[in-house]
């Protein structure tokens, strides 16, 4: 990893220690405008800091690691060699991952979401991939520990879903959803089918994230 990528890991790293404590700070903790301030801030560097040590530990067992494998007897000498390759694929990982961190954040990532999905080509078929679609989110949902709530549906003939508009709320939602939309589209042989024929239909997924709050417009 470069020394410049190094270098600003460390600036956040000392700068989430100095959140820690300010966070524990009676005057801060009194103060809800500038606690909920740095609580955001805290928020978004805790990730970066979680996998930077993560990183730091995997490089300091390599090191350790290679020191060893001159010492050491045949048998001892492949297991080190083994950490070592299973070192480098996970810092490989892990650099990867940091790299991401540290791009420039959307400024919408922390909002919740209004997830639409319409059933497109493939009539009664494409109704019922669109609750497919739906039933997975749920579960990527549950799993996130996101909390969802059906808006609208229009049901199809034979199940699944003509329309159906959900609101997702949790953390970070629109950060890990918003590339889902767009055209969505599966090939096989439908429930509906009665000589085996393979099928193809389409929905379209749309993320929306939801606006900021705002006070009240006077209009005179």
């Amino acid at each position: 990893m470069k020394d410049s990528i190094l270098g600003k890991l460390q600036m956040l790293e000392e700068r989430f220690q100095e959140l820690e404590a300010l966070l524990s700070d009676g005057d801060i903790i009194t103060d809800q405008t500038k606690y909920r301030e740095l609580s955001k801030e805290y928020a978004e560097l805790e990730p970066v800091v979680k996998n930077y040590t993560a990183y730091e530990a995997v490089v300091s067992d390599m090191h350790a690691a290679a020191l060893l494998v001159k010492d050491l007897d045949k048998d001892m000498r492949e297991m080190a060699e083994e950490e070592l390759r299973r070192g480098e694929a996970r810092k490989c990982e892990l650099e990867l991952i940091l790299s991401t961190l540290l791009l420039p954040r959307d400024p919408n990532d922390h909002k919740n979401v209004y997830l639409e999905i319409r059933a497109g080509t493939g009539g009664d078929e494409a109704a019922l991939f669109a609750g497919d679609l739906f039933r997975m989110y749920c579960k990527y949902s549950e799993r996130q520990g996101w909390s969802l709530e059906i808006i609208s549906a229009n049901h199809g003939d034979h199940g699944g879903y003509k329309e159906i508009i959900t609101r997702i709320e949790g953390r970070e939602v629109y950060s890990r959803l918003k590339f889902e939309s767009g055209a969505h589209r599966v090939q096989r042989v439908p429930a509906t089918e009665s000589q085996g024929r393979v099928h193809t239909s389409a929905c379209t997924v749309a993320i929306l994230a939801e606006a900021d709050e705002t006070d009240d417009i006077e209009i005179n």
